[in-house]
């Protein structure tokens, strides 16, 4: 009897849960989040650890809502703050989430959560437990702030010189005034280019091979499929390409003209090889 009573009771909450999540998503298409936090906060307390299919997608649900109801409300931190404990509980269930760690990454960015958004995408990009594609976007997402670090140093009117060179107007870089901000260039150039070597190390051979993927012989699965992981590594490339210039501006400042030949050759190599995987995405 008392198993009996324990199953019925089980079965009870995942058929209430269903309801709570089918109004839930109703209301939440109608923009009425509030009622749908109410209703996913109900189903989720169904099953607070996920164990079940309406448990997990209820603590996903209720993230999104609390996201949107974020986006509605950018002074509202505390929904930002809930999001990111719901989305947390839906990434344990499932780490290769890639949806849910992007949005508490997103969030993190968006409550100027500096350190937490730096210490969370490192974290990921270190886990060996998941998927390649997904360790390497996260690299690139680091990579991605030491080019912008950079960047912000070496492209502006007072080291970005238009000269006449060979008869064509040509840029010319110098080092910028103050010596603590080349230093800040060179290390956010050197710091970018080993975090996007790591993303780039793990391409796959499909990446690799992207020229000879069969387009008009995929299914449509293959070609989704195909698309996302070429974009990951697309997004690699073109950042190896920008960090190989922003070291070809750094070895200019400095005076050292074989090298910035050298890394030249480097950087439109690079650029050609983004480009590569860049024809095939456009293709399918």
């Amino acid at each position: 009897m008392i198993v009996l009573v324990g199953a019925n009771c089980s079965y009870y909450n995942r058929v209430m849960a269903r309801k709570d999540l089918v109004d839930g998503s109703n209301a939440y298409k109608g923009r009425k989040f509030p009622e749908a936090e109410k209703l996913f906060r109900a189903a989720a307390a169904r099953d607070p650890k996920g164990e079940t299919t309406e448990g997990k997608v209820a603590q996903l649900f209720l993230a999104r809502t609390l996201h949107s109801m974020y986006i509605g409300d950018r002074k509202n931190s505390a929904k930002a703050e809930e999001a990111i404990a719901e989305y947390q509980k839906a990434l344990a269930n499932d780490p290769k989430d890639q949806s849910s760690y992007k949005a508490i990454a997103s969030l993190y960015e968006n409550l100027q959560k500096t350190d937490e958004w730096l210490a969370w995408v490192t974290k990921r990009s270190q886990d060996t437990s998941l998927p390649a594609e997904q360790r390497a976007e996260a690299f690139t997402s680091l990579a991605a702030k030491k080019n912008t670090c950079a960047n912000d140093i070496s492209d502006t009117e007072a080291t970005k010189k238009t000269v006449t060179k060979d008869g064509k107007q040509a840029f010319q870089f110098v080092k910028p005034a103050k010596p603590e901000d080349f230093e800040a260039l060179k290390k956010c150039t050197a710091e970018g280019t080993a975090l996007i070597d790591q993303a780039i190390a793990l391409e796959p051979d499909t990446v690799k091979n992207a020229k000879s993927f069969d387009i008009k012989g995929a299914n449509d699965k293959q070609l989704q499929d195909t698309m996302d992981l070429l974009k990951v590594f697309e997004s690699a490339r073109s950042y190896k390409a920008s960090l190989l210039f922003q070291s070809m501006r750094v070895a200019e400042m400095d005076g050292r003209d074989a090298d910035v030949s050298a890394i030249k050759t480097q950087a439109e190599a690079a650029r050609a090889s983004f480009l590569e995987i860049s024809d095939v995405v456009k293709k399918i």
